[in-house]
């Protein structure tokens, strides 16, 4: 069946996409880049305002609080220069002279006396080569004028030799780890180390420019060591500091977000012209804290994007489309009728959650096909589901079901054959309803497989890395050498998310939801999808059935408007875009909901954080709150 497939074997289009919520290859954002910024700093000096402007932001939110020390006031220098509306140097020749200070209008230089004004809060620059470390010099700095007590520490022979001596002549100082100054007279990596120790003293701000999205790898063993102690302080949120990344967490993959070494977690990430795929992909994404994202000016690349992360206001468009307010003229019927096979003797309570989820989520109805133990169990907790056949929109098989349990899993077997077509190069087939195919399915799935029949791109396969390990190794190629045999695992998938649900997407024909702290979706010809999940309390048993649920409510509520004709999509083909980001919409109202349920704030990254043990039960009761923030959220503007 061919070759392991790559991130970045993903045919191209010209579709026009928005670099404020996509991802492409570094050398592509390069190349599209290069026309623009040869000749000219402009572009740089830009990057280092909004660096510095971050910058601020985080010495305010943090005053007062650990992380965010605040020496005493000491004078303050000539002020920061202005913003152009286009978010460039309104003097691009000399962004530094006198004028507008960066804290805001009206400040005069002085001490700090208002706000905008963060005198004598350290800040520690990390900079490396390349026009990563040049931005942060430069951003170092402008906050050195704002008052701010800043230290560089250089990990690299060859900084940028502008912006080190603009970030010199305007008060900051440098320690340098591998770099000599003319005179000879530069600090040893070890007298680096100890500026670092003393920062953490009293902590404040970091920015970490040391690699940008040209490095690849682990960090060097200088630049690691560097970084140790900071990483050594704890993590975000709980350390006497605060970390800015300068386009993206060094030492992360740029482009599939494999982290294969030492790499400190920031609690902003400030990226420019466009995400990165490691602020998109786990484990790199949850080290990135909230992304932001820079319109320098620069043009963004038109091909399609590796990765798109849709905002939660688009997430809510997706939803209203999918399973919108019911009209004058709806009825159950036609707003989507979900037929659910889950429950066995082994697991009945999956059946009662996954009952839920899809009541809960807005399905019209819901069949139930269980054993009589398991209908029981749900009509007493849900007396609307019904226990009878009929005509349906959607299908969830799975939940609950145990393949060792061979009457039950044989019922699920034949119900998931019938949805499978013959292996072939044309897996679309549109006449066929979404499949939600979930836990035990999953296995029976794999066995189905080899029989030479294929899911269509309406099957949606729910694995999380341990199921999708198991269906990788049932799956691989029979005709791949042992050279390139990769041997799959539950690791493995969680080292490498992105190309496992890619390569579970290429073997079975399907569309691949990879569940997870960020859940990633993966469809036949499609960008992955990026889609953060809820508060790590939703990691509790029957917390997948309860999504399962979702997914087919949303599933049969898109099928129900594909069947009055309104696909709801544009594109080669409109009703799998449809699916995608019907899929996506219930992946966030799922993660909402146990947000909702364990009174969990926002945090970091979309992530929540803080909040209360919950049950499964509670993540579908609160899938009422959990639609109304969505709702909301749609009057947001976010293209």
């Amino acid at each position: 069946m061919g070759r392991m497939s790559d991130l970045n074997d993903l045919p191209r289009s010209h579709d026009v996409t928005d670099p404020t919520t996509c991802a492409w290859p570094a050398q592509e954002i390069a190349a599209a880049e290069a026309p623009v910024t040869a000749g000219t700093d402009r572009y740089m000096r830009a990057a280092a305002h909004a660096v510095a402007r971050a910058a601020l932001r985080e010495l305010r939110q943090g005053t007062g609080n650990a992380g965010a020390a605040v020496a005493p006031a000491r004078p303050v220098p000539a002020p920061l220069t202005s913003m152009s509306p286009m978010g460039v140097a309104a003097t691009p020749a000399s962004p530094l002279s006198p004028a507008t200070p960066l804290g805001g209008a009206g400040e005069t230089a002085g001490t700090q006396t208002g706000p905008g004004w963060i005198s004598g809060a350290p800040v520690l620059l990390l900079v490396g080569g390349g026009h990563n470390g040049a931005d942060t010099l430069l951003a170092g700095g402008l906050l050195a004028r704002s008052g701010c007590a800043v230290s560089a520490v250089l990990a690299t022979e060859h900084p940028h030799p502008v912006a080190l001596e603009e970030a010199r002549s305007h008060g900051v100082t440098i320690h340098g780890a591998g770099y000599r100054s003319d005179d000879g007279t530069g600090q040893d990596s070890a007298e680096a180390v100890a500026a670092i120790e003393a920062f953490l003293v009293h902590g404040g701000l970091v920015l970490d420019g040391l690699t940008g999205i040209g490095a690849t790898g682990a960090l060097r063993p200088d630049a690691a060591a560097l970084i140790a102690p900071l990483i050594a302080a704890g993590e975000p949120g709980r350390r006497p500091l605060r970390v800015i990344a300068v386009d993206l967490p060094s030492g992360t993959g740029v482009d599939d977000g494999t982290v294969d070494g030492p790499v400190l977690a920031a609690d902003r990430t400030v990226t420019f012209t466009c995400l990165k795929g490691c602020q998109c992909l786990p484990p790199a994404r949850h080290l990135c804290g909230v992304v932001e994202v820079v319109p320098l000016g620069l043009p963004a690349p038109t091909s399609r994007p590796l990765v798109r992360r849709p905002v939660d206001g688009a997430l809510g468009d997706y939803l209203t489309r999918a399973v919108g307010e019911p009209g004058p003229g709806d009825h159950k019927y036609t707003r989507g009728v979900v037929g659910l096979w889950a429950g066995s003797e082994s697991y009945p309570g999956a059946a009662v959650l996954a009952a839920s989820g899809a009541v809960r989520a807005g399905a019209g109805m819901v069949r139930l096909s269980a054993p009589r133990r398991v209908e029981d169990l749900v009509l007493a907790v849900r007396p609307e589901v019904v226990p009878a056949a009929g005509r349906v929109q959607a299908l969830v098989l799975g939940p609950g079901i145990d393949p060792a349990d061979t009457t039950r899993a044989d019922e699920v077997r034949t119900v998931l054959a019938s949805t499978l077509g013959p292996c072939g190069k044309d897996r679309q087939c549109p006449t066929r309803i979404p499949t939600v195919v979930d836990a035990g399915a999953l296995s029976i799935l794999s066995e189905l497989l080899t029989e030479d029949l294929s899911c269509t791109p309406l099957h949606v396969l729910t694995p999380h890395a341990g199921e999708a390990a198991a269906l990788l190794i049932a799956l691989e190629d029979q005709g791949t050498s042992a050279q390139e045999t990769r041997q799959w695992s539950r690791e493995r998938v969680e080292a490498h998310p992105g190309l496992a649900a890619r390569e579970l997407c290429r073997l079975t024909g399907a569309t691949v939801l990879l569940k997870g702290a960020t859940t990633l979706i993966a469809a036949p010809q499609r960008p992955l999808v990026s889609v953060d999940g809820g508060p790590g309390w939703m990691a509790s048993a029957g917390s997948g059935d309860v999504l399962a649920g979702i997914l087919g409510a949303v599933l049969a509520g898109a099928a129900a408007r594909w069947e009055q004709g309104a696909p709801d999509a544009s594109g080669a083909d409109p009703v799998l875009d449809a699916l995608v980001d019907s899929v996506a919409a219930g992946v966030r109202l799922h993660a909402l909901a146990g947000a909702y349920a364990a009174a969990s704030p926002q945090g970091a990254g979309g992530a929540r954080t803080g909040g209360h043990p919950i049950a499964a039960l509670d993540i579908a009761a609160a899938l009422g709150p959990a639609r109304l923030e969505l709702n909301w959220l749609q009057a947001v503007p976010h293209a």
